[in-house]
């Protein structure tokens, strides 16, 4: 398999979500797409909220829009290693422009059930959680996935040393819907990023993302760069902001995206 040559350039570069500003601070899979390896303390709760998310993808003539507002995940610690967590969009907006002719639909996004297990000591250098999910297709088939679909997490992260750098990698695999509707298939996902702790509250972040979905009808492969900054308002409470740029056709060129994510 070949990768365009930024792709194999990051990666050599690169590979985490943004440090922790210190151990009692709030610990978010937000922002970006790679999964940090920490959980939600026992007892707690936390929310990670992102207020918008819009992306464009063109091709030849057409163009396409997707907008999500308060798409949020509700996570609660059952101990120091375990949380449970449920995800949901209320609102998703879809618009196709395709040689003259427009198109668009809206509504709820599908509903996802989440439960991550930190295998390691929280002390241990190197992090290693497993992150199953299982999303339900309570959205319109235009919006959401019109099928029930699983994945499976592997989120790694380590600091650099003594530096205030941390390197990670974010594994992948998925089992969705055919396209035409009558079977299922094998999906994959890999990130790698790095990130940096520039002050106490303010973390920044670079990935590589890549996504290769084996569908019957046609393999489709997509590869993006992203960058996101994390500022740390309080412990408790964490504000952020993204992009995301395509690197392929298949790929959305460009994503922006905002949120938060509050512990109480």
């Amino acid at each position: 398999m070949r990768f365009p040559k930024p792709f194999v350039a990051i990666l050599i570069l690169t590979c985490s979500t943004a440090a922790r500003a210190d151990d009692d601070s709030i610990c978010a899979d937000r922002p970006g797409k790679a999964t940090s390896p920490c959980t939600v303390p026992a007892g707690h709760w936390q929310m990670e909220s992102g207020l918008a998310d819009w992306s464009l993808q063109r091709s030849d003539r057409q163009r396409q829009t997707v907008l999500t507002l308060g798409e949020t995940a509700i996570k609660y610690g059952l101990s120091n290693s375990t949380d449970v967590a449920i995800d949901i969009t209320p609102f998703v907006r879809v618009a196709t422009r395709d040689h003259g002719s427009r198109s668009s639909a809206e509504g709820v996004g599908d509903l996802s059930f989440q439960l991550k297990h930190r295998l390691t000591d929280d002390k241990a250098a190197v992090q290693v959680s497993i992150l199953p999910i299982v999303t339900a297709p309570i959205a319109k088939k235009d919006i959401g996935a019109d099928a029930w679909q699983f994945a499976l997490l592997v989120p790694v992260s380590a600091d650099i040393g003594q530096s205030p750098f941390s390197i990670g990698l974010t594994p992948e695999v998925d089992w969705v819907a055919d396209a035409d509707g009558r079977g299922r298939h094998v999906a994959m996902a890999q990130v790698a990023s790095l990130g940096w702790k520039a002050t106490d509250k303010l973390n920044l972040s670079a990935e590589l993302w890549g996504q290769w979905d084996w569908d019957p009808a046609g393999t489709t492969r997509q590869v993006s760069v992203d960058g996101s900054i994390a500022y740390l308002a309080s412990k408790r409470l964490q504000l952020d902001a993204g992009a995301n740029v395509g690197l392929n056709r298949n790929t959305p060129d460009l994503e922006l995206y905002g949120g938060f994510s509050l512990r109480f």
